[in-house]
């Protein structure tokens, strides 16, 4: 037990200096004025951006939505391949991470802008212009290919460790397809739901810099906010700090709900 204890001290150490300390800095600044007095203010000053955070739990939901959509079977077909050939396309999958964040934004700026490639192909086939740059469409677009593997990932591990096994004898006492899937498959992946909703969630939620370039300016969202409070010519870290904490327990609440749905749902669907 005392080698555990040392063993999880440097753990302890790196949660408490980059979790810890930076959320007890947030609540600082989110609860006190440029003169460092006790207010509230901040916090009531939130509700002004209240439609902004709307809006980007609304995007965040769907890019959430779809990337599950999208993710759930190309998993479910994934872990019923090979080994071999699983991992090979997991590389595929994994492979536009290795690139830099910001170079895979400037790729979809330069397929979906006015005269980006899409619009030439579709010109090329002789059809219309279609107008997605700088709308929600193109931010969301982006949003969903860069937060893609993030669901895929834990899908493919939680239903890769389904149980054969357990499918056929359900096949054999009669049961159909559907009827697998829904008492076997959809309840034992998910964990892996909940994961891939939380890892995509977060990120979706908060983001500017995906929202900044291919949004141009007019579909602000929370994340752009903290960035102009922080960075930008507004500079106020005091609302900054309160626009952060008031979504990051939001966010928290939404794991919560969403783990405990998950908990309830492997216990009581498996009958």
């Amino acid at each position: 037990m005392n080698k555990l204890k040392i063993l999880s001290l440097p753990y302890a150490i790196w949660v408490c200096l980059f979790t810890v300390v930076p959320m007890l800095i947030v609540l600082f600044f989110a609860l006190t004025t440029k003169t460092g007095d006790f207010t509230i203010a901040n916090i009531s000053y939130v509700g002004k951006y209240f439609s902004v955070l709307i809006r980007s739990i609304l995007l965040a939901a769907v890019v959430t939505l779809i990337t599950l959509i999208i993710a759930y079977p190309f998993a479910y077909i994934l872990s019923r391949m090979s080994p071999k050939t699983s991992r090979f396309i997991l590389l595929l999958v994994i492979l536009p991470m290795w690139l830099n964040f910001l170079l895979r934004i400037y790729a979809w700026l330069a397929i979906l802008e006015k005269n980006g490639l899409l619009n030439r192909f579709l010109l090329f086939v002789g059809l219309h212009k279609l107008n997605i740059i700088n709308t929600k469409i193109a931010v969301a677009i982006a949003m969903i290919y860069n937060y893609l593997p993030f669901m895929i990932l834990p899908l493919v591990s939680t239903i890769s460790k389904i149980d054969n096994g357990v499918i056929e004898a359900a096949q054999d006492l009669g049961a159909n397809s559907f009827l697998v899937f829904r008492k076997i498959i959809s309840p034992l992946s998910m964990p892996g739901v909940t994961s891939g909703i939380n890892m995509v969630f977060v990120p979706a939620v908060s983001t500017f810099i995906i929202s900044r370039m291919l949004g141009g300016g007019s579909n602000l969202l929370i994340g752009d906010l903290i960035d102009m409070q922080f960075l930008g010519s507004v500079y106020n870290p005091h609302v900054g700090a309160a626009i952060s904490l008031i979504l990051m327990i939001l966010t928290l609440l939404c794991m919560s709900l969403l783990n405990q749905f998950g908990e309830e749902n492997v216990e009581g669907k498996i009958v």
